[in-house]
């Protein structure tokens, strides 16, 4: 007798079947991945360093809306990693 798990497990399999990947598709999502991480460090660097000398000189409106923008930045990246990741394993499925 099979599990909850297990048949639930097995329904998805149907629906959305495992894809597996060669290397060479792997180091294609493994070089979106360390674009964007790339992308993401650079973004963090400028904004900090901004929002650190912002704190600095006593300007917290402008070091909130730096963080704010910050946390924009970085979600808008991680989408679009995540989006380019998803657009390419599905060109692999076909």
């Amino acid at each position: 007798m099979k599990s909850a798990y297990e048949l639930a497990m097995e329904r998805l399999e149907k629906s959305a079947p495992t894809v597996v990947l060669n290397d060479e598709q792997k180091q294609q999502i493994a070089e979106i991945d360390s674009t964007y991480r790339a992308r993401i460090a650079e973004k963090e660097l400028f904004l900090k360093d901004e929002i650190r000398k912002a704190r600095t000189s006593g300007a917290t409106d402008e070091a909130e809306s730096l963080e704010k923008q910050l946390a924009v930045e970085v979600r808008r990246l991680n989408e679009d990693c995540e989006a380019k990741k998803e657009k390419l394993r599905q060109s692999f499925a076909s």
